[in-house]
């Protein structure tokens, strides 16, 4: 791993919490697109004390009996593919990964129009009768990571000369909120297996939290860099679909996540992405070439046109093959 790390970015004047001028930190979010696609975030909504008790309310959960933790195991999900997987239960370029899990989304009730609808990834979480403290800690979470996400997505916009609200207008007015809660257990130093392998992000902005044992590591030009937890700051990073529509001005980077530290890691992914039926379109004036040779999956982004929803089904029935039926 080479000695460099991600930029710090306090994010605070676009959620009105600071007097510095939007535009400066427009300024640094799109140096940090450009170059690496991926920097930490200060000065976000999430509070101090919603992290504290998630994580601590996520760990009374993983250490739950394992037939405990698969009375909310996804197939009981439905298509919301909602609730827990075991260790080996998700899969990255195949293979399995060193980790076990919860999917959540954005609460809806049945009476819906996107579930009376069917559709899929869009419906009711799967929260523990065990731990009944989880439910609203990870509802508070994702309404503070769904403010600072909207406020980066305006540094973004700035950052591309355009409006501060062009997203929230054309592609997040109704965003597609994802939530995960990783549990890494502790693995061998020289053990082949990954906790999660080499691979990009799905959709446009990433915030991720994770404890103090770290175990992130980001692929730059310059070869592999660790990004370890720092008190306080998120993880943000760009997906495949902010990579789309700037044509490859705003490249989405790989990642991937071994465990070394001897103990049990914890991360909480939040993916923050169009509005399903939202169909992805390069922003005006953009045009892109084929950079499948240089990207990880060999795959072509700019070649692919639809909405979010078919990408996003397209490639989480690959993560879920079993579940994918579900979905025909």
């Amino acid at each position: 791993m080479r000695d460099e790390r991600l930029p710090i970015i306090n994010v605070a004047p676009l959620l009105g919490d600071d007097e510095r001028a939007p535009d400066e930190v427009a300024a640094e979010i799109g140096a940090a697109c450009r170059e690496l696609g991926f920097f930490y975030v200060t000065g976000h909504a999430i509070g101090a004390d919603t992290l504290r008790d998630l994580d601590a309310a996520s760990r009374r959960f993983f250490a739950l009996p394992e037939d405990e933790k698969m009375r909310i195991a996804m197939e009981k999900g439905g298509r919301a593919w909602r609730g827990f997987f075991p260790v080996g239960g998700e899969l990255t370029s195949g293979k399995p990964d060193l980790k076990q899990g919860l999917y959540f989304g954005e609460e809806l009730s049945d009476d819906d129009a996107r579930v009376r609808a069917g559709w899929p990834l869009h419906g009711r979480n799967l929260f523990p009768d065990a731990t009944p403290e989880l439910r609203p800690l990870v509802l508070r979470f994702m309404d503070e990571a769904t403010r600072s996400a909207h406020a980066i997505m305006e540094g973004v916009a700035l950052s591309l000369g355009l409006d501060a609200q062009y997203f929230r207008r054309t592609y997040t007015a109704n965003p597609t909120l994802l939530f995960r809660i990783f549990e890494y257990p502790a693995a061998p130093v020289r053990d082949e297996s990954w906790g999660v392998g080499e691979h990009t992000d799905y959709g446009l902005l990433t915030l991720l939290a994770q404890d103090e044992n770290g175990g992130l590591a980001v692929r730059t030009p310059r070869g592999w860099i660790d990004a370890p937890p720092i008190p306080g700051a998120l993880v943000c990073n760009i997906g495949d679909m902010l990579d789309r529509l700037t044509g490859g001005f705003y490249k989405s980077t790989p990642h991937r996540v071994k465990n070394v530290s001897g103990k049990s890691r914890l991360s909480f992914p939040f993916f923050f992405d169009p509005a399903f039926d939202a169909e992805i379109v390069p922003l005006p004036n953009v045009s892109a070439s084929d950079d499948s040779a240089q990207r990880w999956d060999r795959a072509n982004v700019h070649a692919w046109s639809g909405t979010y929803g078919d990408y996003l089904i397209g490639k989480v029935s690959k993560v879920f093959p079993e579940l994918a039926r579900d979905v025909g």
